[in-house]
Order: structure tokens, then sequence, then C-alpha cells
């Protein structure tokens, strides 16, 4: 028997924020962790930033949480980028502090500006640096940090092409798909009041919300609410008095804390969906029936189209959609069970699964001799 004397504390920064897209798939890793931890003991910390969506759901994990300043290296015009490295600098200096006094055996993100001067603070500070690539494409702060990580972890395949023999592909770590339903089937649909025998479409657009999906939603809910029941995650703050829960067989949500979302995705027919990965890797898990509209000019598109390429998902432009299209691919995929089978078969096999274990994996043996 392992006495707390013999225990190991191995202590973990994880970083990442602005939106729900860095935080969830450090989540499941971290509740791997604990799942899992033999006889190892870990503690966790996370560095976000000050207004994201991170920090409720980190404090709702039971994870210590603390804001530092960040900045954003735009590839465009904008007077912000003669202030935000200077944001960075002082981030930098923060995290430096923060772990010189925690003394953490690894630092561990998944993209998102605000991890950038804290891989940068590791790395002077000898702390070793685990960073998975969640989209197809890497993003710029995953290169800021790339050259200072001891592993790389990638979604895809096709991004260990990116990373040399940094890389290793895991596939994403999912949260929601892997959760323990305490519920049934039934008395789910009871806990949100939706009909039994009518479909249900679930609709997101991300964390934060997507105006253009929700606007596009807003314009065919007469249609939509003939046929199917839409639960519509619209994000925080761009719920409008004129969309409120007022609609029969539409029911509008700003957000949906981890156990409730799982809840909607387990009994959803078919889901309407930014391109984030978090989402993606959710609806692969479970094999759910997807329409994806990326945002435009953006990595989604590249996320979007390994999704088309293997049949995986209906894709649609959105600067193309017109607003009734959306009702009518909804009612078409509604009506086609044969379209639908194939899109759950496909969509199984686009995310390899295991990533949760085999992540755990490494971190333990980063931090072995740590």
């Amino acid at each position: 028997m392992i006495t707390k004397r013999e225990e190991k504390v191995k202590k973990i920064v994880l970083s990442g924020g602005g939106t729900g897209g860095s935080v969830s798939p450090l989540l499941a890793v971290a509740k791997e962790l604990e799942r899992c931890k033999g006889n190892n003991n870990y503690k966790f910390f996370w560095l976000g930033t000050y207004k994201g969506l991170e920090k409720e759901m980190v404090k709702k994990a039971g994870i210590k949480f603390r804001a530092i300043c960040s900045g954003k290296l735009r590839r465009y015009f904008s007077f912000k980028n003669f202030i935000d490295p200077f944001f960075i600098i002082i981030g930098f200096f923060q995290a430096i502090a923060i772990l010189i006094i925690w003394r953490p055996n690894l630092v561990m993100s998944a993209g998102s500006f605000i991890s950038v001067p804290v891989a940068w603070a590791a790395w002077i500070l000898c702390v070793p640096i685990l960073v998975h690539q969640q989209d197809v494409r890497p993003g710029l702060a995953n290169k800021l940090i790339a050259p200072f990580a001891r592993i790389i972890t990638v979604t895809f395949k096709e991004s260990l092409k990116d990373y040399g023999k940094k890389a290793v592909w895991t596939g994403n770590p999912a949260q929601l798909s892997i959760t323990n339903y305490q519920l049934s089937i039934k008395e789910i649909f009871d806990k949100f009041n939706l009909k039994i025998g009518l479909p249900i479409v679930l609709v997101v657009g991300g964390g934060t919300g997507a105006m253009a999906i929700n606007e596009l939603v807003w314009q065919n809910l007469d249609e939509l609410t003939k046929f199917c029941q839409v639960i519509h995650i619209c994000g925080k703050n761009k719920k409008t008095q004129k969309h409120k829960n007022t609609k029969t067989n539409y029911y509008l949500f700003d957000f949906l804390e981890p156990k409730k979302m799982a809840e909607v995705l387990q009994i959803a027919d078919v889901a309407v969906s930014r391109c984030g990965l978090g989402l993606l890797t959710e609806l692969s898990y479970l094999g759910k029936p997807a329409i994806l509209i990326p945002i435009p000019d953006t990595h989604q598109e590249d996320n979007a189209q390994i999704f088309k390429a293997k049949e995986a998902a209906i894709v649609l432009s959105q600067n193309k959609l017109i607003s009734k299209e959306l009702a009518g691919n909804i009612k078409k995929l509604l009506d086609d069970e044969a379209l639908r089978s194939k899109l759950r078969n496909n969509i199984r096999n686009v995310i390899k699964r295991g990533a949760n274990k085999e992540i755990v994996n490494i971190i333990k043996r980063i931090t072995h001799n740590v």
C-alpha cells in the first residue's frame, strides 16, 4: 500500500484561454490524469486571460486559476499590434514569477496566445513543455512555442510534417463524449422539456457564439420548428430579448456547462456547428451526423475540408449560404436515414481515439524524473 509520504506530487501548469477551444482538451487531460494517477498525486494551476471563458470553466473543474497579461500578434494591420507586445512582455515576467514560486514539473498548452509568454518563461526556467496541436493548420501561437517544446501532440496525422521529430500523433482529447451518463435518455428529455418522437437539432456556434449562425437560425425558426426541436447555444451575451424561449420546439441557451452539454450531445439527431476541434472531436466520438459551417478564411476551413474529404459531414460555406438553405439542408438530412447512417459511420473514423490516455502516458514519461 502506498502511504501519503510515498506519493509523489507532480505539479502541472496548464495554459490556454480566450475561447473554450484551447481549454477543453486540457481539462480532459487533467481529468484523465486524476482518474489514473497511480502512485502520483497531481496538482494543477491554470494561467489564463482576464476576460476569456476559461476562468469559469477551470474553476468548475476545481483547478486554481490565475490571469496574466497577454497580447496577440495579428497578421493584419491593427494599432493594437503596436501595444500588445508590451502586454506579452508583462505576461512573460508574470509567468516567470509564478513558475519560480510554484515550481511545476510540466507546462502544457493547446494553443492560444496566453500560452506564449508562459511557455517562454518555462523554457527559461528549464521546465519541460508539452504542446497539443488541435487544428490541422498550425496556429501562430503554437509555431512560436514549438521550438521550445519537448513534445508536440497532434490531432491529425497530416500535422506530423509541421513539427518533425517532436510530433506524436495522438488524436484530440475528448471531454464530453466519454462522460458516464447518470440519466437515461428519457430523463434527459424530461430535464429539457423535450418531446419524444420529434427530431432534435443541436446548433452550436462555438464557445463565444457565432452571430452569423445565430441569425441563420432565427431567420429559419418558423420553418425549422415545424419538423424538429432546436436546441440553440448562441454564446454568452448573444441572446436578445426578441429571441428568448417564446417559440414552441425552440430551446435557447447562451452557454451550457459540460455536464448539460454532454447530455444534449447524447440525444441530438443532427448537429449544426462551427469547426473548432473541441466540438468536432465530441461529434466524432459519438458518431453524430453534422452540418459544418466554418468561419470563413480561417483554420476552420482546413478542419472542415478534412471532414468533407472523408464524407464525414455536410460542409456549407457561410459566404455562399442563403438563409433558407439552412433549414433545407437540415430537413434533407433528417429525412434521409441512409445519408445520416453514412455520416455517422464516417465521422467516427476522422479523429483518432484514445488521445486522453496516450497524452497522459506521455506526461508521465516526461515528469517521471523531473
